[in-house]
């Protein structure tokens, strides 16, 4: 494991990742509520922000759109996903090595681990190649680790997410993107599990300024280093604005009062 400090994921130790991985995972659906939104572009000039630490893109995307945003982008990329019409246990396919990310520009990857599915020991023999792939050329791992499946109630459960914080450090990702808890001192516990695999929230699905931002609060005050979020960011009309607000509440740990002020 790298030291966090020197992984261009992060900035002043703290991490914001815009993710447009959607398309695939979502579909369309998640661009209709936005013109223009399915415009990959408009999603890198939103990641151009200095709040943006690292934008997370299928290589499609990574190959179409990063050469014009190289000298201004990050560039994580996803290295497996599934479509929203595969309607099986929870499972994603590998749709791009290390070595070819490395190759787009890519300075990070990211990897969807599924915990609990019935998939699970396929997913996580993936991951071992992708993790050590991933060592061999310098290059952090972002862990999407979601727990979901036949065997799981509640997958945004206190014990659950916990439980997915402890997998990403025990499998060796240097991050865990996890759901939010609901709560600040169920966040703590996430953070103790993941011992020095650094925690960040999944952004989840669209919501007021304020619920958004006083979440990602808990997350900061729990310990947890950030952020990677998609949908919050690039279906607002105006991306800029709460990217202002996050950056506030992120890096310079302001309330949230503070936060939506700056961003009027």
């Amino acid at each position: 494991m790298r030291p966090f400090d020197d992984s261009p994921l992060a900035r002043d130790g703290k991490v914001l990742i815009l993710a447009y991985d959607h398309g695939l995972e979502h579909g369309p659906v998640d661009f209709d509520g936005l013109a223009g939104s399915e415009d990959p572009a408009r999603t890198f000039e939103a990641a151009t922000h200095p709040a943006v630490t690292s934008v997370a893109v299928q290589k499609g995307i990574a190959e179409a759109y990063y050469p014009s945003y190289e000298e201004s982008v990050d560039l994580l990329v996803k290295l497996n996903g599934t479509s929203n019409l595969w309607m099986g246990e929870p499972d994603s396919a590998v749709n791009c090595s290390v070595e070819y990310a490395a190759e787009l520009g890519a300075s990070s990857v990211g990897f969807t681990l599924y915990g609990g599915s019935n998939h699970e020991i396929e997913m996580a023999e993936e991951f071992r190649e992708a993790q050590e792939a991933a060592r061999a050329h310098d290059l952090p791992v972002v862990m999407w680790s979601y727990p979901r499946g036949q065997g799981l109630k509640n997958d945004t459960a206190p014990e659950t997410i916990a439980y997915a914080a402890r997998q990403a450090l025990e499998l060796g990702a240097d991050v865990a993107k996890v759901k939010y808890p609901g709560s600040q001192a169920a966040m703590e516990r996430a953070v103790a599990m993941a011992g020095r695999t650094r925690v960040v929230m999944s952004g989840g699905s669209k919501t007021t300024d304020r619920k958004f931002l006083e979440s990602v609060k808990a997350v900061i005050d729990a310990g947890g280093v950030g952020l990677a979020v998609g949908r919050n960011v690039w279906q607002r009309e105006d991306p800029t604005r709460i990217l202002d607000a996050l950056e506030a509440v992120i890096f310079d740990e302001t309330g949230v009062d503070e936060a939506l002020a700056r961003a009027e």
